[in-house]
């Protein structure tokens, strides 16, 4: 469904505009894939990057699932508001699998890897219009879903290539930039839907809160924040521990240290081995780190940490592998 913006003053235009060259996830002299679904947090950031970099540095990827019966009028949107920036715009129509699955989970890794397949000849970035709101959801959806201390950190601002500039910046502020600018979005009704956890979490949860403590969302990113300051002083301790410490190699530690360690820190390290090993996130590999501890220091021990991983233990030293 189009939502049409009429025109107001350029006060959210200035303060965003102030906010994203201060922040610096989008450089000067950057090319920039930017995310388009034709929501009002994709249309706003895509206008956005253009008013930072200029039209030939961004290019707009839209990918139609082909899932609703107005797919083919987002499509028709994005095109129609990427010719009128002057931005160049790629689209993908991938094909549904058969059969049962995660439909959710199918859409995002086919638009991260249509994007990340855009972004890197040119080397670009690849920036995504989630919200403050977003990141709200997305730490209370991930803390009843799966309790770690990275459920409780949320989405980093910036992942590699992949860079969220719209992170700090409200639902309520995006739609006030694209008022201003007089850029039409559209809305997706399956957004409504309470089927889709993530959905429930939006329209219940986070409802439910808000009416608890006007500032709930604002609380929740903050601790957020201060979490994530912390998580740099947690990192540097297991850098200690991995980089090459003790006379191991990188990546490595001894069993013995390894029980030595605070059961905290312990976790962390178990955690990092598994990340590394398996090249992503590996929920629920700290939970392992006592039964690693007890593994045998002569020969050869192994123990799965899940995610594909294991923990192997070669004369007393340790390290993890796919």
């Amino acid at each position: 469904m189009d939502r049409r913006a009429g025109a107001g003053s350029d006060g959210t235009t200035e303060e965003l505009l102030g906010r994203l060259r201060g922040d610096g996830l989008l450089p000067a002299g950057t090319t920039v894939v930017a995310m388009l679904s034709g929501g009002r947090d994709s249309v706003c950031l895509l206008d956005l990057a253009v008013r930072l970099l200029g039209a030939d540095a961004v290019t707009a990827l839209h990918v139609n699932y082909g899932l609703r019966d107005d797919s083919d009028e987002d499509e028709a949107h994005c095109a129609q508001l990427c010719g009128r920036l002057g931005v160049a715009l790629e689209i993908e129509r991938p094909r549904r699998p058969e059969g049962p699955g995660n439909l959710q989970a199918w859409a995002r890794d086919t638009r991260y890897s249509a994007a990340a397949h855009l972004a890197l000849p040119q080397e670009a970035l690849i920036a995504t219009g989630h919200t403050a709101d977003d990141q709200v959801e997305t730490i209370l959806y991930r803390l009843a879903s799966s309790p770690s201390r990275r459920a409780l950190l949320g989405m980093r601002r910036r992942d590699g290539s992949l860079v969220r500039p719209l992170l700090g910046v409200t639902r309520v502020q995006t739609t006030a930039y694209c008022e201003e600018q007089g850029l039409e979005w559209r809305d997706d009704p399956t957004n409504a839907e309470l089927g889709y956890a993530r959905n429930r979490v939006r329209h219940g949860l986070a409802a439910a809160l808000a009416e608890v403590h006007p500032a709930a969302a604002r609380n929740v990113l903050r601790t957020a924040e201060l979490l994530r300051d912390e998580a740099e002083v947690l990192d540097a301790l297991v850098d200690a521990e991995l980089e090459g410490a003790n006379g191991c190699a990188r990546g490595t530690i001894e069993l013995q240290r390894l029980a030595e360690l605070p059961g905290a820190l312990r976790r962390l390290v178990i955690q990092r081995l598994a990340d590394r090993a398996a090249g992503r996130p590996v929920p629920g590999a700290a939970n392992h780190a006592d039964e690693v501890t007890a593994l045998r220091r002569t020969g050869t021990a192994m123990l799965d940490l899940g995610g594909g991983t294991r923990a192997v233990v070669e004369g007393g030293l340790l390290h993890a592998e796919r």
